[in-house]
């Protein structure tokens, strides 16, 4: 499977083994990963070489049930990694503990969270956080109906939303920096955890406007408009490797993870995948757009990895507008 066709896997759970030929029997060793559909792409095409190096003794499931559907199912044991676009919540730590299941926190790749319309929006190619809430706070429901509504200059066309659900970390985030509040949002708009689907709705629509991680943007740059966001120097930013980096891409450039459960990685197998993934991965992030780390992070990654360093820096907090270099200092300790 090409990395180009990686965002075309569709709602359901994705057996990367099936992709490589000669594929072991469901005897073999089976890694099940599964949440956050924004690092889908990198985990997908990070198992895919995986299982190419190991000849089909062991192959990998990667879903995309969302953030905090990952982590449901990883509370539960369900699953050895849980893909995430948000930091591990205190009530997912509750669950998470109550159930015995300890975790290792590893960041892997910075997102710039994109915000898209259709290239027929001719009227809009900026956005302030303040008219982003006009249009998706909870009182907006029902109300805010019409672009002029959230910006005079703007024309009296029918406001179209598409959004991911409410177990996406992608959904978490963004109401967290819009809202001010994780969930906080209307409800009256196009909600799905697979990110095509909300693709494909503004590829459609000349009044619609989504928000996804920056890769399926990426891959569709032809057929939407990404907007520049004004930042909180009131500059307004386009998403970019550069504007991540510098940290003038606020308050959307995001930290992507994988959550590693602790007695899985006591398999061979499962600890051989994500060493894999933290000495081979950055290629990946890079060719899907997003925003790989310098490698000597990735080596203090997999350096807390094998000495099996538990738990998170974040303690349940929201990290809305974290700066690589403060992400890093972090994990640094």
């Amino acid at each position: 499977m090409k990395l180009n066709n990686i965002f075309a896997a569709g709602s359901l759970a994705v057996l990367v083994a099936a992709a490589v030929p000669g594929i072991a029997s469901a005897a073999d060793a089976t890694i099940k990963v599964d949440g956050s559909s924004t690092v889908f792409p990198i985990t997908e095409a990070v198992a895919e070489e995986f299982q190419i190096s190991k000849r089909g003794k062991v192959h990998v499931t990667v879903g995309i049930a969302g953030t905090g559907g990952g982590f449901k199912k990883f509370c539960r044991g369900e699953t050895d990694i849980s893909d995430a676009s948000r930091p591990i919540t205190a009530a997912e730590m509750a669950a998470c503990a109550q159930a015995g299941i300890k975790y290792i926190e590893l960041p892997i790749a910075y997102d710039a969270l994109t915000v898209v319309v259709n290239p027929k929006a001719t009227w809009v190619d900026q956005i302030t956080i303040a008219e982003l809430n006009k249009m998706w706070s909870p009182a907006a429901q029902g109300v805010v109906t019409q672009w002029n509504q959230v910006n005079s200059k703007w024309p009296a066309a029918k406001l179209k939303l598409y959004g991911p659900g409410n177990d996406s970390g992608t959904f978490d985030y963004f109401t967290e920096a819009v809202n001010g509040k994780q969930k906080s949002s209307r409800g009256d708009y196009t909600a799905s955890e697979d990110d095509n689907v909300l693709v494909q709705g503004v590829e459609a629509d000349a009044n619609a406007m989504a928000y996804f991680g920056y890769a399926y943007y990426a891959a569709n740059s032809s057929k939407m408009k990404a907007l520049k966001v004004v930042n909180s120097a009131g500059q307004a930013v386009l998403p970019s490797e550069a504007a991540v980096l510098d940290g003038s891409y606020n308050p959307f450039s995001r930290p992507l993870f994988i959550y590693v459960n602790a007695e899985s990685a006591k398999k061979p197998d499962v600890r051989e995948f994500v060493e894999f993934y933290l000495t081979k991965g950055a290629s990946f992030v890079k060719e899907v757009k997003y925003v790989p780390f310098k490698a000597g992070a990735y080596a203090t990654a997999l350096a807390h990895f094998k000495a099996g360093r538990t738990g998170t820096v974040f303690n349940g907090v929201p990290a809305v507008g974290l700066k690589v270099e403060d992400l890093l200092a972090r994990e640094a300790k």
